[in-house]
Formats: C-alpha cells, structure tokens, sequence
C-alpha cells in the first residue's frame, strides 16, 4: 500500500468549491490504513495554521481551505509536456550542454544555499563546486530562481556540446556518472508495480466510490514521488528501456479508467489528472 501522509490526502481531497467532505476523508483514510485519531489530529493541525476552516463535527464536518497554492498533488503542465513529449520520442536531444556557475559570497551562504536546492529542483546535477549542468535550455528558470534569492550578479551562463569530466567523456556515461539514476529508476519500478495491480482492479471494475478515490490518490502519491527527483534527461541519456516511460505509460491508463465514470462534485484531483490524460491522448505515437 502506497504511504501517504494524512496532510496529503486533506489536500488530495479538496473540491472545486475548496471544501473536504470529512465523511469522505475518513473513509478514504481508513482504506489506507489511518486511524481516526491521526486524522483527527491533522485536522487540528491544519485549522490551527489557518489552512483550514472547519464547519461543524466529525464524520459530518466539512474543512473549507483557505490557501489558493497549488495542489501537493497538481501536476505541472510543463513538467508533464516535456515528460510525456520524450516519452513518444517527440523532444530529442540537440547535444548541447547547458552549464551555471556561481561564485557566491559566504555572507550569502543561505541564499547560495537556497540556489543550489532550486537547480537540483530544476533537473541540474553538480559537476563541481559552484558549477551545475543540465541537458535542457534551463536559463530562463534558472535566471527567475537566482533573481529571487538575489543572486543573478554572481551566476555565468555558458553551453557546449564538448563536456568531459576526468577520462569520462561519453553523454551517456557523464549522465550515470552526473545523476542519481539507479535510484530514479527503483522509484519508477515502485510506480509501475502499484499502476499494474491498480489497473487489474480497475479493468475488473465493481469498485465503490470511496475505492476509487483511494485508488486515485494512491496513483497521484506514488506518480508525484516517482517523477519529483525525475531530471527527465532526454532518452539519449537513458539507459535502453528506461523504466519510467513504462510507468508512466500505466499510470495514464489507470487515470483512463478513473475518468471514464467522472462523478460531479469530484475532487479537483481529477480534473487536474483529466488534463495529464488529455495531453497523452493527444501526442501521437
């Protein structure tokens, strides 16, 4: 059973009209093995930080949210496009490295901190102190994160396509060497091993409401955690049958199945997963 934090699932359950139905939420909270105290006391938590308001007792009570932030479980459209576009081979590879160094001085050291966190969030992988390398045109990004913490006077851009580190000179061999893809890929094994037994249940079908929201947000815990540490390198730089475009492959088949009996009153969840759907559909193999 996938493992999912209980402020998780509050924020999986929110509606288009920013309410948690807290009938639904225990129930679907159970199915995952939570107690009624843990929810009960994540409820607490999130009105005592003013996340929520709550509205009457118990099972019977509705939380309406108060943040308009996005969703733990939305997915970002251009993180999908990019992901779902290498998947049908539709965003090679150009071969050009693009590269960002920094020299920040340590009276700035939380921001320069802070910037080495945005550029491993932005895909990036450390070739050695204060210089960081990505396959993608990620200038744009990395200048909004830099300007933000301050730092844009310190940074250099540059792009290459001859990169060699030690005797390592090979893309696919600097790309092992570079990121953690054993690791991405076991996360990815995790993914598809949950999307295959969900799917089974779900072609066999028979599942009641309050299943198929556990299944839902099952699948978004398990995508979220698989694709996050994801640099989605191009598949020039991944190993031969990259687990991820199986996995990903399974979960938008699930999500097919999910959406073919869409109720009113869903949680956005659904809508949000309409549109990964959506955007599969319509790149052609």
């Amino acid at each position: 059973m996938q493992e999912i934090p209980t402020r998780v699932l509050v924020d999986a359950l929110v509606r288009a009209d920013d309410t948690v139905d807290c009938g639904e939420l225990y129930a679907v909270a159970g199915r995952l093995g939570m107690s009624d105290q843990q929810v009960r006391l994540t409820i607490k938590r999130l009105t005592a930080d003013g996340r929520f308001v709550q509205e009457g007792r118990g099972r019977r009570a509705v939380l309406r949210s108060t943040s308009t932030a996005r969703r733990s479980f939305e997915p970002d459209v251009e993180h999908l496009t990019l992901m779902y576009s290498q998947d049908a081979g539709l965003a090679p590879w150009d071969g050009l490295w693009h590269l960002v160094g920094f020299a920040v001085p340590e009276r700035d050291r939380l921001a320069r901190a802070s910037l080495r966190e945005a550029l491993l969030r932005l895909g990036g992988a450390p070739v050695q102190a204060g210089l960081y390398v990505s396959p993608h045109p990620w200038e744009r990004d990395v200048r909004r994160e830099a300007g933000a913490l301050e730092l844009l006077d310190h940074l250099t851009f540059l792009t290459t396509r001859d990169l060699r580190t030690g005797y390592v000179d090979h893309p696919l061999n600097l790309a092992r060497h570079w990121w953690p893809l054993k690791e991405v890929a076991e996360g990815y094994e995790r993914l598809a091993d949950l999307a295959t037994d969900r799917l089974a249940q779900l072609a066999e079908g028979g599942l009641g409401e309050t299943e198929l929201l556990t299944v839902a947000i099952e699948l978004a815990a398990a995508f979220t955690e698989a694709t996050e540490p994801d640099p989605l390198l191009p598949p020039e730089l991944l190993p031969p049958s990259w687990p991820g475009v199986h996995a990903r492959d399974l979960v938008a088949r699930c999500w097919s199945l999910l959406l073919a009996d869409r109720q009113p009153g869903e949680p956005m969840l659904f809508s949000a997963y309409a549109g990964v759907v959506a955007l599969i559909t319509s790149t052609p193999d």
